[in-house]
């Protein structure tokens, strides 16, 4: 079994220990706030929003060498909610891993929704998280610790598309804003 540091106690970061603890991981939670605390986990999850990154590598880039760093961020003006603030040609998984050069960086759970964590279906589908990484061995813990609790996992491919899964979060977040769909439902993949 892994053992998970989520960073961020908000709601994504809760129905994330969710899945992980249903699968039998363990989980330790740290406040983004909370940098006296130190990362435990093989597996760390950044469930902070995009605008907070930056601090969180800051205070602990030595805690995360050599260990799996899940970006769950989706990069959105929060002022506009009209656009991604990262480069057309990056994402926010690229810019944390040119920061983090001794981690394994892989994008997941951005095109999710905390409910759909914790429904385990975005409404008569499975939820499932796409996963998107260059380490296959980090890919294939994330995917097991999803799948462990009760949900599917998908390879999206290498971290280059990450930008493509950030803009599907971006899509989603923007369509729950304008009541299109609902924060409890979202996109869902059938196989």
């Amino acid at each position: 079994m892994a053992h998970l540091t989520i960073i961020g106690t908000g709601s994504m970061g809760s129905a994330i220990a969710a899945v992980a603890a249903k699968g039998g991981h363990t989980v330790q939670l740290i406040g983004s706030g909370d940098p006296a605390t130190a990362v435990a986990g093989d597996v760390v999850v950044l469930a902070v929003p995009y605008p907070a990154v930056a601090d969180v590598l800051r205070e602990r880039s030595e805690q995360l060498d050599g260990r799996v760093v899940v970006d769950i961020t989706n990069p959105l003006d929060f002022s506009t909610f009209d656009s991604l603030v990262v480069p057309a040609d990056s994402s926010a998984a690229a810019e944390i891993a040119a920061a983090l050069p001794g981690a394994r960086v892989v994008k997941a759970f951005n095109t999710n929704f905390a409910g759909t964590l914790a429904s385990g279906t975005v409404g008569a589908v499975p939820t499932t998280v796409l996963v998107a990484g260059d380490d296959a061995d980090a890919k294939e813990a994330v995917a097991a610790i999803v799948t462990s609790g009760g949900l599917r996992a998908v390879d999206a491919g290498s971290l280059a598309r990450a930008r493509e899964l950030e803009s599907l979060g971006f899509l989603q977040i923007t369509l729950a804003a304008n009541e299109k769909v609902s924060w409890t439902g979202g996109f869902g993949v059938a196989a």
